[in-house]
């Protein structure tokens, strides 16, 4: 079964380039992304590891955790992250799961239940589908998932960006719109009467629709 939006996160105990974690406590109070990778060496995810290392601090900044995962073993993440650091400039700063048994690939639905065997003799092409962004709140449920096919590189500018909605919609009762970005203006949340949205917002709102209230963004 496909992990859905809402659904609690599974949690899970795995070995990684920083040790064995269980997954619910390593993330505590803070939000995670989870992103996955079918196999080390390829050269796609390679890229991808490198600037997520140099953008951490934006995560960082946003009380975010990172965690990589890919389908081989800790021992062969420590060889890979050298490639990634004489290639990308920058090497993983973050922990990368060892999912050699398929278990957190099966148990996020990234790949079926009953694929058979580990990660032994499987190629990058029998793990495709092991390539998600799942972003996780501090109340351990799944905000967002995508994902990617192999030959497209993920952008984490847009991770940072939906980030940025989802922290100031869990705080305010409004959305944002297409293609937001921190600063701009929000709409009022459709389940906030008008007489309420008049007391939260006392100076008023641009209203182009009945139904589209539009206002600066919350502090």
């Amino acid at each position: 079964m496909a992990v859905q939006l809402g659904d609690v996160a599974p949690d899970f105990e795995a070995d990684t380039t920083e040790g064995r974690i269980r997954f619910h406590e390593w993330i505590g109070d803070s939000w995670a992304v989870l992103f996955s990778h079918p196999k080390d060496f390829t050269p796609v995810c390679t890229t991808e590891l490198g600037y997520m290392a140099k953008i951490k601090p934006e995560f960082d900044r946003r009380n975010t955790k990172i965690i990589g995962l890919s389908v081989d073993p800790v021992a062969n993440h420590a060889k890979w992250a050298e490639d990634i650091r004489e290639t990308q400039g920058f090497a993983p700063n973050y922990p990368m799961i060892g999912d050699t048994d398929l278990k957190v690939a099966k148990l996020y639905g990234m790949l079926p239940a009953d694929t058979p065997g580990g990660c032994d003799g499987r190629t990058p092409a029998d793990n495709q589908t092991v390539r998600t962004v799942f972003v996780i709140g501090p109340d351990k449920k799944v905000k967002l998932t995508i994902a990617y096919p192999m030959t497209t590189g993920r952008n984490f500018d847009e991770v940072l960006r939906v980030i940025d909605s989802l922290q100031l919609t869990a705080k305010h009762k409004v959305a944002t719109p297409v293609n937001w970005q921190r600063g701009d203006d929000v709409i009022i949340a459709g389940s906030v009467s008008d007489e309420e949205a008049r007391r939260t917002y006392p100076r008023g709102w641009k209203a182009p629709r009945p139904y589209m209230r539009v206002v600066s963004q919350p502090e």
